[in-house]
C-alpha cells in the first residue's frame, strides 16, 4: 500500500534533490525538532517522521521504490528492516543526542583532550553454509560519521580554530559564591566552547563545528571461513567519528551462526545423525550424505556390528579452521539403527530363521491367516 506521507515535503526537499541536498535538510530539520533542543510538545512524534522519511531518501533502493511506487518496500510489500534495530545498536536518536551533547572530556592537568570516537557493536546471524564459504554481509546502522563538507575539521572555508578567550584553553571556568560560610568554588564546563578549549570563528555548516554528522552508514563485513558463534570481526574506523579529525572507533561485528537442520557443530567438527537398518548394521554399510560444502558428499563406512549412537569419522570434511591453511575439522557420523514397523512376509520369514538360529526368543509365529493377510497386503503395496 502507497505510503500517505510525503518524506520530500517532510524535509522541505525537491524530488530531484542530490544527497548532499537531502542531508542538509535532515541535519537542519532534526536540529529543530529534535526533543533534546525543543520545546514542542509534539518534538519526538515530528523527529521520528523527518527521521524517517531521511531513512527512505538517503537509501537509493528505497528512495526508487518510493518514488516509483509509494512505499519504500517496492511493490512486493517485502518491509525494510533497521538494522541498528536487530543488531542493538545506536538509534538515530542516540546518536543526535550525542551530536548535541558536544565533544570535548576533561583530561589532566584540566585541559580538555580531544575525543576519540568510540567503538560501536552490532551482532550478524549467519548460516552455517555461509560460515564455512565465508561470505560478505553487507549492514546498515546509525553512527555519527566524518563531516564530507569540512572533511571532519569542523571549519568552513578560511576559519580558524583559536584558543577560547574565556577559559583560556582549560575547557572549564570557575565561578566564585559567596554564602555563610564563606567563599565557594565551583568549576563547569565552558559555555563558549562547550568544554573544549578552542573555538572555531566560523564553523562548519554543516556540522556545526564538531566535524562530523549522524549518518545512515552501509559497510560490507568480510566474514573468514570458519567462523564461529561469538566470535567478534573488527571493522576499522566504522565506529563514531572522532571530535573534529580525531579518529574514529572501530565497528565490532559478533558473529552469530544459526542452528542447522542436518549438521551440530563441535568446534571444528560436524556431527550428524546417520541412519542405516538392522541388517546394514550387522553386515557393514557405506552411507553418502551431503556436505557443508555446495555439491559435496561425505562417504561414511559403517563397519559390521555397529551399534546405536556409535559414531564414525571422516576427516576434511568438517568446517574449514580459521587460518588453518585450508584444513578442516572431521565429519563425525552419529549411528541410528532403524527397526521396520512392518515386515513383508519374506522379510518376516527370514527373520525368525535368523531368531531361530541364535536361540532368540520373540513373539509367537503368526498364524496362516495372518500370513495370508500380510501377503495380500504387500501385493497391495507393489
Amino acid at each position: 500500500m502507497p505510503s500517505s506521507k510525503d518524506y520530500y515535503e517532510i524535509l522541505g526537499v525537491d524530488r530531484d534533490a542530490d544527497q548532499r541536498t537531502i542531508k542538509r535538510a535532515f541535519l537542519k530539520k532534526a536540529r529543530e525538532v529534535h526533543p533534546d533542543v525543543s520545546d514542542d510538545p509534539d518534538a519526538e512524534q515530528k523527529f521520528k517522521e523527518v527521521n524517517e522519511a531521511y531513512s527512505v531518501l538517503s537509501d537509493e533502493q528505497k528512495r526508487a521504490n518510493y518514488d516509483r511506487f509509494g512505499t519504500p518496500d517496492g511493490p512486493g510489500g517485502s518491509g525494510y528492516v533497521d538494522f541498528s534495530d536487530i543488531f542493538g545498536g545506536m538509534g538515530m536518536d542516540d546518536i543526535f543526542s550525542s551530536f548535541f551533547g558536544g565533544g570535548g572530556r576533561s583530561g589532566r592537568g584540566g585541559r580538555t583532550a580531544r575525543r576519540r570516537g568510540r567503538d560501536m557493536a552490532i551482532s550478524l546471524t549467519i548460516s552455517l553454509e555461509e560460515a564455512a564459504l565465508g561470505c560478505t554481509k553487507t549492514v546498515t546502522y546509525d553512527r555519527l560519521a566524518p563531516c564530507e563538507d569540512c572533511q571532519g575539521s569542523g571549519l568552513s572555508d578560511g576559519a580558524q580554530e583559536t584558543t577560547c578567550p574565556r577559559c583560556h584553553g582549560t575547557g572549564y571556568v570557575t565561578t566564585v559564591q559567596r554564602s555563610i560560610f564563606g567563599q565557594m568554588q565551583s568549576s563547569s564546563p565552558c559555555p563558549d566552547c562547550h568544554g573544549e578549549g578552542t573555538v572555531i570563528d566560523h564553523p562548519c555548516d554543516m556540522c556545526g563545528g564538531q566535524g562530523r554528522t549522524p549518518n545512515h552508514e552501509r559497510v560490507e563485513i568480510n566474514v573468514p571461513a570458519g567462523v564461529s558463534s561469538g566470535q567478534q570481526l573488527r571493522v576499522r574506523g566504522y565506529g563514531e567519528a572522532g571530535f573534529r579529525g580525531e579518529a574514529s572507533g572501530d565497528l565490532l561485528v559478533s558473529v552469530a551462526v544459526a542452528e542447522h537442520e542436518r549438521f551440530q557443530r563441535s568446534g571444528d567438527d560436524l556431527v550428524c545423525a546417520i541412519d542405516v537398518s538392522i541388517a546394514q548394521a550387522a553386515l557393514g554399510c557405506t552411507v553418502e550424505v551431503p556436505g557443508i560444502m555446495p555439491d559435496e558428499t561425505i562417504t561414511f563406512e559403517v563397519p559390521a556390528g555397529t551399534q546405536y549412537g556409535d559414531t564414525v569419522e571422516v576427516a576434511e570434511f568438517g568446517m574449514p579452521r580459521v587460518g588453518g591453511g585450508g584444513s578442516r575439522g572431521r565429519a563425525i557420523g552419529q549411528v541410528r539403527i532403524l527397526v521396520p514397523r512392518k515386515l513383508p512376509g519374506e522379510a518376516r520369514s527370514h527373520l525368525e530363521k535368523y531368531a531361530d538360529a541364535m536361540g532368540e526368543s520373540y513373539t509367537a509365529r503368526r498364524s496362516m491367516g495372518d500370513r495370508i493377510r500380510d501377503a495380500i497386503d504387500d501385493i497391495l503395496d507393489q
